[in-house]
This record gives C-alpha cells, sequence and structure tokens, in this order.
C-alpha cells in the first residue's frame, strides 16, 4: 500500500484531532526516514560546480606532474652527462696506468736480461777460476808426485 493510502486511511479511522495530528506527525517521521534531508541533496548545479572545481584540480596536479617529469629529465640529463665525464676520465687514467705498467715491464724485462748477462758472465768467471784452480791443482800434484818419485 502507498504511503499517502495508508496516511487517507488511518486518518479516516481516527476520530479526535488528537489522533488525526499523531497519524500525520508519524507519517512525517516516516517521510523523513524514507528520504534524506532536502539540505542534503546534491543538485545538479551543485555536482556540476563540483565537476568543475576537480576538473580544475586535476588539470593543476597534471601541470605539477609534466613541471616535475621536466625537472627529472633534466637532472637525468646532467647526471648521464656527468657519468660519462666521468667514463671518459676514467677510461683516461685506465690507459695511463695501462702505459706505466708497459714501461715498468719494459724496464723489468731489460733489468731481467742485464741480470742474466751478469749472471752467465759470473759463472763464466767462476768457471775459468775453478778451471784455473784444477789447473793449478794438477801441477801442483803433478810436482809433488815427482818429488816424491824420485
Amino acid at each position: 500500500m502507498s504511503a499517502a493510502f495508508d496516511l487517507y486511511t488511518k486518518l479516516k479511522h481516527t476520530s479526535t484531532d488528537e489522533e488525526r495530528a499523531e497519524v500525520i506527525a508519524q507519517a512525517f517521521d516516516a517521510l523523513e526516514a524514507r528520504f534524506p534531508q532536502i539540505n542534503d541533496l546534491a543538485t545538479q548545479g551543485h555536482v556540476r560546480e563540483t565537476e568543475l572545481h576537480l576538473q580544475k584540480e586535476i588539470k593543476g596536479v597534471e601541470l605539477q606532474i609534466q613541471e616535475v617529469e621536466a625537472r627529472l629529465q633534466k637532472e637525468i640529463k646532467g647526471v648521464e652527462l656527468q657519468i660519462r665525464e666521468v667514463e671518459a676520465r676514467l677510461q683516461k687514467e685506465i690507459k695511463g696506468v695501462e702505459l706505466q705498467i708497459r714501461e715498468v715491464d719494459a724496464r723489468l724485462q731489460e733489468r731481467i736480461s742485464q741480470l742474466e748477462v751478469s749472471l752467465h758472465q759470473a759463472l763464466a768467471a767462476q768457471t775459468r777460476w775453478l778451471i784455473g784452480g784444477l789447473a793449478i791443482l794438477g801441477v801442483v800434484l803433478k810436482l809433488a808426485d815427482l818429488m816424491i818419485g824420485t
């Protein structure tokens, strides 16, 4: 049954004004409970105004995002440039160190060659001394044998 027909039926069956007032008050309570306050209802104008306000805020946020993206891109390019500069500097330093290593290696190879020559010369000298000493020992032993044997 509709609310209006229900109210009509209740009012028809009441006999006093006091009962009618009570039925009407109950009907208003039911109506208020069923529908929100008129002040709480959003009108189409309110919705449109809110929509426009939100669109404006969204555009502002989008602009901020674009500004941040542009700033980050600029910073990224700066960092990439710094990285390339560091890489170039390191490559130059690496080439310098490699050159120093080659120079040290060449000096060490030369020094090793000189030490080998000196070692061979020393061995040759010691061999001559040893052969000379053995020859002298042989002569001495021969003389001793001649002296003893005679």
